[in-house]
């Protein structure tokens, strides 16, 4: 019987004979310059960016951090791969010749025997060389769990139920579930490969002889690689066991009592039963039947399906839902421990806070930096106005607007600022030169007080123009931008094309950069692999390259963290420093995990993350002008950054080494803040019954031209604090009520930077909510008819946030109110809307709003006499006691205060804008009294 014989009439027979078709005439030669090219497109720009970034990063004095990150990712692959290979080829090998003996015992033709032993080994090792390669990549990238494994950091907290640190599943489980994986797979396809060549050897026989029939030598073999698999399956239910803390089942997130009495235990069950069906299979090595391992296979399979798919439905649904609390209430208090611990909200300070109905005027004396600093400029109008008033030529661009605070001359201000940076896709001639020679950077920033217009209703700048003017003693000694929160181009700078720095009247001011950033191109190999790298000629063939040039590159502020420190997650805010005559960027960094035991999981804004455990660890600073980073610590204590501390020890600096200045400049998050205060409005409720309950769930206020959480950076004096501070702080309402519930404040200040405070209102008082104040502000009928005239005349009306401003015992609000012409982008603060007491008053200014407000709450005010403004305080001049007492000399007294009061408060003298204040009210009191007595 020949081949032909053994596949005639399958698809595999001979057929009819096709007709023969001449080979492709293409010379070997060919070929090979073919193969080399393909393998040269894939190499060559893979090592030029291999270079260029080693000569990045050692430009940085970054190397240990370079190598660090990308050797161990080749030596796991490496090792992961030959154990592959190993494993793959000695069990494919043995397999072969034990078939090559099987297809020799069998009764085939000398035909069969003629396969050439040699090509099939080769191939055998081919393959086996191919799948290794391929698993060794699927390794490689957990090089930072094996990292964070061998350099982990306890934390110093045990679960409840199994009683070990939280770094277990943090650091631990993670290597683990990767080993355990990796050896599974492994094994999976070396049984898959036996098993194939099994069949290939026996496949002949079995069809002559019509029956299944496994020879002796393959028995062992796939019992023992059988054994194995089940063994490693039984670990990963092993680890399975540890993942029920992290169960999004249930009342809470976190293993409940379901899980620990039914789930946990067929877990144990099905360990040990994996153990048994291993056992089993190793017994039918000696054994001639494959029953028992079959019969442990099925009772495996069976108890699965009993223990972790029906039973636990029927315990839930006859045993805990009808005693629901009583049967979770321990895992809901394991919940709500473990997420305030994961979330920093398990240390704040919480004060009941009762507010006075209103705001008097001993509150706006007592609190002259708090209504000095009152921030009447929104981000949206006041990028606007930067914008317009600012951006000069059409390529600058202000991608944000910052919120800050300095001391200027000993005041203690709020600002808002702006970076000028420039936007490549908006030159008007689009060429190489201009995009990476001529036009490099932006240019200096602007800044505003956050409670100052002028006369036009537009923003006091007190940093404009080119160069930078400033009005406040703020220097800026290098105000070029050469890194910032715009995706730009590389750009070549020392070279003979002078770059352009800012425009000045008809002519250009031009500049040579000066910094230490970058990467020397000036040598012949290192402008090839810069061409290579960006696909650029122009890099290779200009001649305005010299010895001294230097490539920009990562020149956006996210690309260059991620390129340095992936592993970390970046607040999506960026502001901007003038620390020591620097610009400088502050970028929040955080460490974060999604295995934190019983902590419930938040989604990451804009993205599919989730994680339950943050900690703001890191500020990252980077030079505007060099690009130089720092990543500095503050919080030390976190055990994920003393992780990545062990591992990257070059990497980060300790926060008491940053310049005295940064110091002053760092802000408590807007990110982390917006996740503590999402979990805080449900995990205030510490008692479990009123969390199961959900009796008291609060939501947080949101803006209501944006939608955006109305959270605030502002300065103020805290109840009980001595001075006033730069704090963050947002409003919590009821679910389903507008009233206010409590305000939660996160301090940036040292010494008490990170902070933070919760102030809660009494339940039996009700405190507006700002969207009450809104109703309030729309039914005033004075305010109601002069917004429907502007917007008759064709004005845009914008409504400012409202915002709730804490005065030492009482609560202002206030919401600035922006107008806009209809052919016009400039916004323009045409009023100030101010409510306290369930009064609304406006004016042009702050003060004169608070002056009418206080007015209405303590009294009419006395018809309007022209009054000519007091230059200095001085006393009122004598009149004759009959006068003083009668309505009308009481009613001219308190126009004189009046008139005062809005003199001091022109001049910013708070103090005496206080004491006028009082003065007046007094004067309203005593017109009111006797207005009483004259009708008895």
């Amino acid at each position: 019987m020949s081949m032909r014989d053994i596949f005639h009439g399958s698809p595999f027979g001979e057929g009819e004979r096709p007709r023969r078709v001449p080979p492709l005439k293409l010379k070997k030669g060919i070929w090979i310059i073919l193969g080399v090219l393909l393998l040269l497109a894939v190499i060559v720009p893979a090592t030029a960016t291999f270079y260029t970034d080693l000569l990045w990063f050692r430009e940085r004095g970054l190397l240990q951090v370079f190598w660090t990150r990308l050797l161990p990712q080749w030596v796991l692959f490496a090792a992961a791969a030959a154990a592959a290979f190993v494993i793959f080829s000695l069990n494919w090998l043995r397999a072969r010749r034990s078939a090559m003996r099987e297809i020799a015992f069998a009764s085939l033709p000398g035909e069969v025997l003629d396969i050439p032993m040699r090509a099939s080994a080769l191939a055998v090792v081919a393959i086996a060389a191919v799948l290794a390669v391929m698993n060794g990549l699927t390794v490689r990238s957990g090089w930072m769990t094996v990292l964070q494994y061998l350099n982990r950091t306890p934390f110093g907290k045990n679960d409840p139920i199994f009683g070990r640190d939280v770094a277990f599943y943090v650091f631990d489980i993670p290597f683990l579930s990767l080993l355990q994986g990796w050896l599974l797979s492994t094994l999976v396809t070396t049984l898959i490969g036996v098993a194939l060549i099994t069949v290939l050897a026996v496949l002949p026989r079995m069809r002559d002889e019509n029956r299944f029939y496994l020879p002796p030598f393959a028995r062992g073999h796939l019992s023992v690689l059988g054994a194995l698999v089940v063994v490693l399956w039984g670990a990963g239910l092993w680890l399975e066991r540890f993942h029920i803390l992290l169960s999004p089942e249930g009342v809470v997130f976190g293993a409940g009592y379901t899980d620990v009495h039914v789930k946990l235990l067929a877990l144990n069950i099905m360990v040990g039963l994996s153990l048994v069906v291993a056992a089993l299979l190793v017994a039918n090595i000696f054994r001639r039947t494959w029953r028992p391992a079959m019969a442990g296979a099925v009772l495996l399979v069976g108890a699965s399906l009993l223990l972790r798919g029906l039973l636990p439905g029927i315990v839930q649904k006859y045993v805990v839902e009808p005693n629901e609390f009583a049967k979770e209430k321990s895992f809901i208090e394991f919940n709500i421990r473990g997420t305030l611990e994961a979330y920093g909200l398990d240390d704040q300070e919480i004060i009941d806070f009762l507010p006075e109905d209103a705001v008097s005027a001993e509150d706006i004396r007592n609190e002259p930096d708090t209504i000095r600093n009152i921030r009447l400029w929104d981000y949206r109008p006041i990028l606007r106005a930067f914008k317009q008033l600012q951006e000069i030529r059409t390529y600058y661009d202000f991608p944000d607007v910052d919120v800050a605070r300095y001391t200027f001359n000993g005041s203690y201000r709020q600002v808002m600022l702006a970076a000028r940076e420039l936007d490549h896709g908006q030159l008007q001639n689009q060429t190489w030169v201009n995009q990476h020679l001529e036009f490099t950077h932006g240019y200096g920033l602007v800044m505003n007080f956050v409670n100052e217009v002028d006369t036009a209703g537009k923003p006091t700048l007190i940093v404009k123009d080119l160069p930078p003017q400033a009005t406040v003693p703020l220097e800026v000694d290098r105000p070029q931008i050469y890194f910032g929160e715009r995706r730009i181009p590389y750009s070549l700078v020392r070279t003979n094309i002078m770059e352009f720095d800012y425009p000045m009247g008809d002519s250009n001011v031009r500049t040579t950069y000066e910094g230490t950033g970058g990467v020397p191109i000036g040598g012949v190999f290192n402008r090839i692999m810069f061409a290579l790298r960006f696909r650029d000629s122009q890099i290779l063939f200009t001649n305005a390259i010299t010895a001294e040039s230097r490539i920009l590159m990562y020149r956006s502020l996210n690309e260059r963290l991620q390129k340095v420190a992936p592993f970390l997650l970046y607040d999506s805010d960026p502001y901007l420093a003038v620390v020591d005559g620097k610009l400088v960027w502050i970028v929040d960094a955080y460490t974060a995990t999604d295995r934190y035991p019983y902590s419930n999981p938040v989604s990451l804004s804009g993205t599919r993350q989730k994680i339950n455990y943050v900690r703001n660890s890191v500020k990252a600073v980077i030079d505007a002008y060099d690009g130089s980073i720092v990543l500095y610590v503050y919080d030390p204590d976190d055990p994920i950054i003393r992780t990545w501390q062990g591992i990257f020890p070059a990497l980060f600096t300790p926060a008491d080494e940053a310049p005295a200045q940064l110091s002053t400049q760092i802000r408590y998050p807007m990110g982390l803040f917006l996740i503590q205060s999402e979990i805080y409005r449900t995990y205030h409720m510490s008692d479990p019954n009123t969390y199961y309950n959900k009796e008291d769930v609060w939501r947080l206020s949101t803006q209501a031209s944006t939608g955006d959480i109305n959270a605030y950076y502002l300065i103020m004096r805290l109840v009980g604090e001595e001075k006033a501070e730069f704090a963050l702080i947002a409003p919590f309402m009821p679910v389903g009520r507008d009233n206010m519930i409590a305000w939660m404040a996160g301090r940036s200040d040292p010494p008490n930077y990170g902070q933070l405070l919760v102030y809660q209102f009494p339940k039996q008082k009700l405190i507006f909510g700002p969207s009450q104040v809104a109703a309030l502000i729309d039914q005033d009928p004075e305010i109601a008819a002069q917004l429907s005239l502007w917007t008759q005349r064709g004005s845009d009306v914008i409504r400012g946030d409202i915002m709730v401003i804490p005065l030492g015992d009482s609560l202002l609000y206030v919401q600035p109110l922006y107008l806009r012409a209809e052919n016009s982008d400039l916004p323009e603060l045409k009023r100030v809307i101010v409510s306290s007491g369930g009064k609304v008053a406006w004016g042009g200014t702050v003060d004169e709003a608070i002056t009418t407000l206080l007015l209405r709450l303590h009294g009419e005010a006395p018809p309007e006499v022209s009054h000519p403004a007091a230059e200095e305080e001085r006393p009122a001049p004598r009149r004759p006691a009959a006068e003083e007492k009668s309505v009308g000399g009481l009613a001219r007294q308190a126009r004189e205060h009046f008139d005062e009061a809005q003199e001091a408060a022109r001049r910013g003298d708070w103090a005496r804008y206080g004491r006028e204040l009082e003065k007046l009210q007094a004067a309203l009191e005593a017109l009111l009294e006797e207005t009483e007595r004259g009708q008895r």
